[in-house]
């Protein structure tokens, strides 16, 4: 799914996101609001892993969706 998609049904497809990234709060999925980079950058933080890691995670997840 491409990420204009993602962020226009943010609300639908966030349930998704916090079952894989369940560590990250709710004020953090509200900030990131299905934007690609918030998100790497969320999960790059909240993970403690390299940025290409969290790269690879968020595209791998968005491309199952």
């Amino acid at each position: 799914m491409n990420w204009d998609r993602i962020e226009g049904n943010w609300k639908q497809i966030k349930g998704q996101a916090q079952a894989k990234w369940g560590d990250v709060t709710d004020d953090e999925w509200q900030a990131a609001e299905g934007r690609r980079e918030e998100l790497i950058g969320i999960i790059q933080e909240r993970y403690g892993i390299a940025r290409d890691k969290a790269e690879a995670e968020v595209d791998d997840w968005a491309g199952r969706l």
